[in-house]
């Protein structure tokens, strides 16, 4: 037991370490995710500015703020917290004998860099697109995804507008794929996950991008706008569900962009009844699923 309680707050106190020194500029540039996310929300911010795809939004849109904090509550506040409980369970299961090589499928660890970081970010991309449509799939996991399609007008912040139990969800998905991968992450995987913040941040911006023939690759914000209309195909549980690429979406069936005006009406059914502030949003989702 004193072994499990000394590896969680190992675990906590590391996180609130690594955090500050990212604050006050003590860890390389290149892994620092709080100056990180700070710039290229800021670059994708300023973007919106000047080339606004709905003109009449404002800077400051409706839920601006909300959605800056959620930015950082999800990316660090709440990653803090849990901390402790992933590693607990990353002892409990080495301690039963499951390691991160269990359910190896190849070990990317002999690759060249580039080949590794490709694979890395394909791997993880599909499952978190996998993710995502149980996510949408099952009343239990959509009332806590609600939070997400709660927004009325997009903008960059809304890329981490989420209900907390989707860390919950995603995070050990996440490990799965890792585990696929041989257990293995690279060593510059800090490249994957800088590259998939910022086409989160640009799917869910005011700007009309498509990437021309590269949209059957990646993900953009006028198929994404389309994955929070508030109508969407009949008998439909959603569209449009890649994350960083739209590869999936084009492979399975699940793309779906009928026009690119941008003036849809954006939420969910009921969405008028839904909270509006940070803590009801939160505790929204427990008890009896709701339609």
């Amino acid at each position: 037991m004193e072994n499990y309680w000394n590896a969680f707050v190992s675990a906590f106190n590391g996180s609130v370490q690594w955090t500050w020194k990212s604050i006050i500029f003590e860890v390389p540039w290149y892994t620092n995710y709080f100056w990180g996310l700070i710039a290229i929300s800021l670059f994708v911010w300023v973007l919106e500015i000047l080339f606004p795809w709905r003109k009449d939004q404002s800077i400051f849109r409706k839920d601006f703020w909300l959605d800056a904090f959620y930015m950082f509550f999800n990316f660090f506040m709440f990653s803090i917290a849990i901390s402790g409980f992933y590693k607990l369970l990353e002892v409990f299961f080495k301690d039963i004998g499951i390691t991160a090589k269990s359910l190896s499928i190849i070990d990317i660890s002999a690759y060249p860099m580039w080949l590794q970081l490709l694979i890395f970010f394909v791997v993880l991309d599909f499952v978190q697109w996998f993710t995502h449509i149980l996510l949408h799939r099952y009343a239990i996991l959509w009332n806590f995804h609600k939070v997400h399609h709660s927004v009325k007008e997009m903008g960059f912040a809304a890329h981490l507008r989420y209900h907390w139990m989707e860390n919950i969800l995603y995070k050990p998905l996440k490990v799965f794929g890792v585990m696929i991968l041989g257990g293995f992450e690279p060593s510059q995987a800090y490249i994957v996950h800088f590259a998939a913040i910022a086409i989160g941040h640009f799917n869910h911006s005011n700007i009309k991008i498509t990437w021309g023939p590269f949209k059957y690759l990646f993900n953009n914000p006028v198929m994404h706008l389309y994955h929070h209309a508030y109508t969407l195909p009949k008998g439909s549980y959603g569209v449009n569900f890649g994350i960083s690429l739209s590869l999936w979406d084009y492979i399975f069936k699940t793309n779906y962009i009928p026009e690119d005006s941008g003036t849809i009406e954006l939420g969910f059914k009921g969405d008028e009844n839904f909270p509006k502030d940070f803590l009801h949003q939160n505790a929204y989702g427990f008890g009896k699923p709701k339609k």
